[in-house]
Order: structure tokens, then sequence, then C-alpha cells
């Protein structure tokens, strides 16, 4: 008997201090001098909402919606968060920028990972020469007749690979869209060199969707591992760039001279190494998944992929050839 009430007392302290933990923190967040915050729950004290958002994907935002409508607000990997699914808000938003009193951001724990010179964790002067930089990168012209058709060519040589084998989409769309990304940026083809590239950028990767917990044993902890890893193999690359003085058609050869004309500001190779983590990282990250669905939407639509093979054998890859490709 005597047990049974301990284990009652724990179970009601429990819950009694966890009810007082979640209502301190809506209170916390819930005074604003400002104005009120739009509707919504804080969860947890540092943790938020982050475990539900990680297990539920979509879904959290889902439900969400439908309970609070198209601008909530919540607390995920590590920071106070207001989400808006306004597509006409958001729309004015991203239109009006910095003079309109918005600023780049993600979440602490991703820019923290990807570096301080990351183009989404500066502002003002700085970010106008960053992106300066990054845009040179991409511009049209560079694309028609440099990108391209690299991405086109490597692509063809490395799907020839799949050929009568059985794969998993997930992991191969992976390891594709990053030996593609590293190609195009640096210069590095599959070996050793892109192994242990690969290694350390999945391990960042978690660590930019993780909380912000410097601890042993944490995805963070791990993904600041992974990253000084990275810097130190990008900044051996630079020195030899440098050192032999031999021109490169990447990125990297690009960013390295950037500058030496006088026609923009040159930027430090602190700058240009969080640059190429943040290019490696958005390349890879987002066409990987893009790649994986694209095959499933693929295998759903047998019309379009019949297309898709028809032009991909009688069709260079191009801004001319993809205006006529037929849509399903």
């Amino acid at each position: 008997m005597a047990l049974l009430l301990v284990l009652v007392g724990v179970v009601v302290g429990v819950v009694l201090a966890s009810s007082l933990l979640l209502r301190w923190n809506e209170v916390r967040y819930g005074r604003r001098k400002e104005g009120r915050l739009p509707p919504g729950t804080m969860g947890w004290p540092l943790f938020g909402e982050t475990t539900e958002f990680l297990k539920q994907g979509p879904s959290f935002m889902k439900q969400r919606r439908l309970r609070y409508g198209r601008l909530f607000r919540t607390h995920i990997l590590g920071c106070p968060t207001v989400v808006c699914m306004d597509p006409e808000l958001n729309r004015r938003m991203l239109l009006q920028g910095e003079a309109g009193g918005l600023v780049p951001g993600y979440p602490q724990s991703m820019l923290d990972i990807l570096g301080r010179n990351n183009i989404a964790a500066v502002h003002g002067q700085l970010h106008r020469v960053m992106r300066g930089a990054m845009v040179g990168l991409v511009r049209p012209a560079a694309l028609r007749q440099s990108l391209l058709p690299k991405i086109d060519a490597f692509m063809r040589d490395h799907l020839c690979g799949w050929a009568g084998t059985v794969v998993d989409v997930q992991a191969k769309t992976k390891e594709m869209a990053l030996l593609s990304a590293l190609r195009q940026i640096a210069g590095v083809t599959a070996g050793p060199l892109s192994d242990a590239l690969k290694t350390e950028l999945y391990t960042l990767v978690l660590g930019t969707i993780s909380l912000p917990i410097n601890l042993p044993g944490t995805s963070y902890y791990q993904g600041f591992q992974a990253r000084k890893k990275l810097v130190s193999i990008l900044e051996q690359m630079i020195a030899e760039r440098r050192s032999s003085g031999d021109a490169h058609d990447d990125m990297l050869d690009a960013l390295l001279r950037s500058g030496d004309d006088g026609t923009r500001e040159k930027i430090s190779d602190e700058q240009i190494i969080d640059l190429l983590i943040a290019l490696i990282y958005s390349g890879y990250e987002t066409m990987s998944t893009t790649s994986m669905m694209a095959v499933k939407y693929l295998s759903e639509h047998p019309r379009a992929l019949e297309e898709l093979r028809v032009c991909t054998h009688t069709l260079q890859i191009n801004f001319r050839s993809m205006a006529k490709i037929m849509y399903f």
C-alpha cells in the first residue's frame, strides 16, 4: 500500500511539474510589449515542439494550420518561431526584403554549423558582397554555357552505373546529388576525397536540424565536429589550388579569382569556405529530395516517363530543349 502511494505521488508530481513547465513557457513567450503574438503553443522549455516537428514532418504544420489558422507560433530547433502559411503574405514579405524589415534567417543550430559568414547569417554590405559572389556563379550565361552541359554529362554517366542493378533510390539519389554538387563546386570526382566529404556532410546535415545543445553525443555536437573536418579539407584544397596556380573550371576557382579584376570586392578564404559549405549543403540537400520524389512520381505516371526517355535519347539538355518537352 505504501509503495502504491509513493508511485501515485510520483506520477502526480511529474504531471504537476510538466503542467507548470508548459504553462511557464507559454507565459514567458506570450508577454510582448510590441504587440500580441499569433495563436499557438510553445511546448517545453528549451526543447519547444522540436520532437513533434521532426517526428510528424509536414503533418505537424497541417495540424497547427487547422487548429490556429495560416499564421501561428511555435518553438522548434531551439528558436521561438512564427509560421506563415499564407501565400499572399509570404509573397509580400519576400518582395519587400530588407526594406520591409525582413532579413534572411535560419535556426540557430543551422547558422552555427554552416558558419558565421554563411549568406543566411550576414546582412547589409557583407550580404550584398556574398550574394554577388554567389550569383556570379549561377548567372544565366554560366548556366547555359557551362553548368547545364556539365550536369547533363555527369548525370548520364552516373546513372549508367545503375543499369542492371537493384538500387535504394533514397540512398542513391543522395549520393548522386552530393557527387554532382562536389563536381561542379570544387571539381571533386568519386574517390577517397568525395567519400570523406560525404561522411562529414551527412553528419553536418543532421546537426543543422537538431537542438543547439553542444554536448558530446548530441547531433549538434557531432555536426560541429563534422564542420571542423570539412573546413580542414577545404583549407587544404584552397592551399593546393594557390600553390599550383593551375586554372580549374569550377566554382571554387571562380571564387578564388573573384575580385582580381576589380569589378567586385574580394572575399576572404574564411568567407569562401563558408560559402562553399552553404553551396554544397543547399545543392545536395534540396536536389537529393527532389530527385527521389521525381523517381516516385515518374513511376506513377508512365506517359511522362516515356516522354522523358525519348527526350534523353534524342536531346541534349539545355534551356532550349527543356522548353520542347511536353509536361503531363
